[in-house]
């Protein structure tokens, strides 16, 4: 069976995932530096308000998720939440970077309070986008192709979170709130377009519109009880709580340990551009072995890279830094593409075993996952540096603070990836299997079963 699309509908519904990436990546790499170097909260204080936003998505996935399973309109299952939640989307993460008239607990509950509707608003935007993945095809390949175009997108997207507000702002430091805060503003507005470009360019198939609608606790059921789900969950959660960890400990690393005297937006382009140029060689890898062969080659790599970079300090040679960050960057395009286009697959066993489909559901799990245990993640690493003496406000860190960030940065994440490719080793789709499934299907359908 093949399901194809058009470079067209993949470039139109990869756009989306810029504003996603965009304000992701600004999150998590900056807004705990943000809150300990600009709002002025002690680690402990900031790792508490992060954890007390984040919270709320412990509730909100899973129901989002479900609401979007549920839905039915002229426009679709998922499509509706784009169109309407975009701009709420953008005004709520421009919040998250005010610095309101407030001191101590006032401070930090205000912005636990603005993380909370923060992500929020992106689950209600996000969900249904990721959901519309194993609906636009249910093709083997084609799926890792789509995913190819979303994550070089999510990619570029990361490179200009990373490079352009330091370009803009200067620095993390108090004088430049004012800067910050319209930094926000201008990234929340640019987030909020390609979610109407997916709204108006891509179509959800009438099938699946039609589809009866799911229960809840039946929802639930199906993905506990979906082995390739589970696996494909640990096989994500694994390897982005690393890149979530990476993400907000990254500047910290280059600021105190190695103390580049080179622009820290040239360190993050060289790993983003050629994680952005490594997406055709995992597309390549994917096809000619399969999706787990190419994940759990690339994630090798990059934990071996990751174990090598900190090593180095403050008079390591540049060029060494700037060949082991083109050399991180590779893996980092195998753990952005690989895991997304594993998961989609998912979605066919359980509509065979159960006749229902669920992938609301089963991507706000996903996504649910993660940010329970990024919530947790994060906030231990900015515990760790507060117990290890760092002080955003000081000039220079004590060894035990370098030590600390040299810890989160290599070993720790290290050890994460070698549970994602532990799960790639157990999870049991392949191209056959999966051909079966739709084979399977198809014939179910032609003679009048539950679809």
């Amino acid at each position: 069976m093949t399901d194809r699309l058009s470079r067209l509908t993949k470039i139109l519904f990869g756009s989306g995932d810029l504003g996603f990436s965009l304000t992701t990546t600004l999150v998590g790499a900056y807004f705990a530096v943000f809150l300990t170097d600009v709002a002025g909260l002690a680690p402990a204080v900031a790792a508490v308000a992060i954890f007390v936003g984040r919270t709320w998505d412990y509730v909100n996935d899973p129901l989002i998720g479900y609401l979007t399973d549920r839905t039915r309109s002229r426009w679709g299952r998922r499509r509706p939440w784009l169109l309407f939640g975009a701009v709420p989307f953008a005004v709520v993460f421009t919040l998250m970077w005010w610095k309101p008239p407030l001191s101590g607990l006032a401070l930090a509950a205000y912005y636990g309070a603005a993380y909370l509707v923060y992500d929020a608003g992106a689950t209600a935007v996000g969900i249904p986008y990721l959901a519309l993945t194993p609906e636009l095809t249910s093709d083997y390949d084609e799926r890792t192709s789509l995913t190819s175009y979303r994550m070089f997108f999510s990619i570029f997207a990361s490179l200009v979170a990373f490079t352009v507000p330091l370009a803009l702002i200067g620095s993390f430091r108090p004088e430049n709130s004012g800067k910050i805060l319209l930094n926000g503003a201008l990234f929340g507005i640019v987030s909020a377009v390609p979610l109407f470009i997916v709204f108006f360019f891509t179509r959800e198939k009438k099938e699946h519109t039609e589809a009866a609608q799911p229960k809840l606790l039946a929802s639930i059921k199906a993905a506990v009880k979906n082995t390739a789900f589970l696996w494909g969950l640990g096989i994500y959660l694994f390897t982005w709580v690393s890149v979530d960890i990476l993400q907000a400990i990254l500047l910290y690393f280059l600021t105190w340990v190695v103390r580049a005297q080179i622009p820290s937006e040239l360190i993050m382009g060289s790993i983003f551009v050629t994680a952005i140029l490594s997406l055709p060689l995992w597309n390549w890898v994917s096809r000619r072995l399969s999706k787990k062969v190419a994940y759990i080659a690339g994630i090798s790599f990059w934990g071996v890279v990751q174990l090598v970079l900190i090593t180095l300090g403050p008079g390591s040679s540049l060029a060494l830094l700037l060949v082991l960050c083109v050399l991180a960057g590779i893996g980092v395009g195998a753990a952005h593409v690989l895991p997304w286009s594993i998961l989609p697959d998912a979605v066919e066993w359980d509509e065979l075993k159960t006749g229902e489909r669920h992938e609301g559901t089963f991507y706000s799990l996903v996504t649910l996952a993660q940010k329970i245990a990024s919530s947790i993640a994060i906030p231990l690493a900015l515990l760790l540096l507060g117990i290890f003496g760092y002080v955003g406000t000081a000039a220079s860190q004590p060894a035990s603070a370098i030590f600390a960030i040299r810890l989160i940065t290599g070993p720790i994440p290290a050890v994460l990836l070698c549970l994602g490719i532990l799960c790639a080793v157990f999870y049991p789709i392949n191209r056959a299997m999966h051909e079966r499934i739709l084979k399977e299907l198809e014939e179910r359908k032609a003679g009048g079963g539950r679809t």
